[in-house]
């Protein structure tokens, strides 16, 4: 099979790195790909948002499959307009996309099923929405209601941060997402993400991941897109994983279908878990950066297999054949991030890294210049690693780490945390 991924970062990496496994892999082209990507795939100059573009693409390559990594090309129908054109795509709907595209859209979702959330109110004027921070108090969650690229999300502990978040909401800080503001009630638990990919009808769990968003050790600093993750995420028990399918997942997969815009392809919840209890933080449409990393480490070539039947509507004869073992990536970002951060500073270095199924630097923001690697974004390098323990894997991980020379860049020392104490 000839087979498309689009996207750039460290997710769309490791699928590639994934797909790559698998036989009936002919050829593979990334769009537009990284300097990562390169190694392993052919690349291409390809506006992804652009729906014209990608199907005159697939039709002179001769695609038989595409895999579409980020939300935003989701978002606009990029996958509608393809499947439209014939070709055999994973990834949901315009429509069914919402779910990540739109927070409101959620919570109405929520609200049909009875899914247990967070408390919210909904907000299109600044005024009312500093009115309900007055009334509700702090600590309070500010959320961009679009998407933001991870980032659009406040958690506001005094009420002079949450009154300047909503400033920032409605000021344009975050574009478009901003122009309507969810505000939640403040959840307390430990978050971790459940991935399950869906058909339309049979939902398959493909595994628990949990991510590390501060900047900061210790979970300090402001949110990110994520600084690393791990799996399988230990809070999310058989018990809790099943409550979670049959309290949330499966209803929400239920409601969609009911209102005509049946989910295809991979659903990610963040959930917050306290005493035995998931409630639902958000859904994402798509992997999760790095979540997506661990999770084909541990799944390999199978991942294929899994993406392709859910697309064709076979997701029932399906199972999930896991190792039994644990997988911990780090990402290494650029100084200054998630702010103001320097572009092009050379990374040495990796070349005498292991590549292997327990070895994987994953390119995030990546290109070659003049014969270096270089560094073209925020989070930059997802550093990952397999072990029969998860103190095992965090240490192969941080070795590859220390061996990478890249002074402008820096890292978190501390992820896998949680699980680990």
């Amino acid at each position: 099979m000839n087979i498309l991924i689009l996207g750039s970062g460290g997710r769309e990496h490791s699928l590639a790195w994934a797909v790559m496994q698998n036989p009936k892999c002919d050829k593979l082209i990334v769009a537009p790909g990284n300097a990562g990507i390169a190694a392993i795939a052919d690349c291409a100059a390809l506006d992804i948002m652009d729906s014209a573009a990608v199907i005159t693409f697939c039709e002179a390559g001769s695609i038989d499959f595409v895999i579409v990594g980020p939300e935003a090309p989701l978002a606009v129908g990029v996958s509608d307009d393809l499947r439209a054109a014939g070709f055999t795509v994973f990834g949901p709907s315009a429509a069914a996309a919402e779910l990540e595209a739109s927070k409101a859209f959620t919570k109405e979702i929520c609200a049909a099923v009875n899914a247990p959330t967070a408390a919210y109110g909904h907000f299109t004027d600044a005024g009312a929405a500093r009115a309900y921070v007055a009334e509700q108090g702090t600590p309070i969650v500010i959320k961009a209601d679009g998407l933001a690229a991870g980032k659009g999300v406040i958690i506001a502990m005094t009420d002079a941060e949450a009154l300047a978040a909503v400033d920032t909401m409605f000021d344009g800080t975050f574009g478009d997402a901003g122009t309507e503001v969810v505000i939640e009630e403040f959840m307390e638990g430990e978050e971790a993400s459940f991935f399950v990919l869906c058909d339309g009808d049979t939902v398959l769990p493909i595994g628990t991941a949990q991510d590390h968003k501060r900047v900061g050790d210790g979970d300090t600093g402001p949110n990110t897109g994520g600084m690393g993750a791990y799996s399988p995420a230990p809070v999310l028990t058989d018990e809790i994983a099943e409550r979670a399918l049959n309290e949330i997942i499966r209803p929400t997969m239920a409601e969609m279908a009911r209102r005509g815009m049946p989910y295809q392809g991979v659903l990610y919840a963040g959930l917050m878990i306290k005493d035995g209890q998931p409630r639902l933080v958000e859904y994402n449409v798509r992997f999760g950066d790095p979540e997506c990393q661990v999770l084909m480490m541990r799944l390999g070539a199978q991942a294929f297999d899994l993406m392709q039947a859910a697309a064709e509507g076979r997701l029932s004869e399906m199972q999930v054949n896991w190792a039994e073992d644990h997988a911990l990536t780090v990402v290494m970002a650029a100084n200054g991030y998630p702010d103001t951060y320097e572009k092009g500073t050379v990374i040495n270095g990796l070349d005498a890294l292991p590549e292997d199924s327990s070895n994987m630097v994953f390119h995030a923001g990546t290109a070659k210049k003049d014969g270096a690697l270089v560094a073209v974004g925020g989070r930059v390098l997802n550093v990952t690693a397999r072990g029969a323990t998860l103190a095992e894997a965090q240490k192969r991980a941080y070795a590859m780490v220390d061996q990478i020379d890249w002074p402008q860049g820096f890292c978190r020392r501390d992820i896998g945390w949680r699980a680990l104490d």
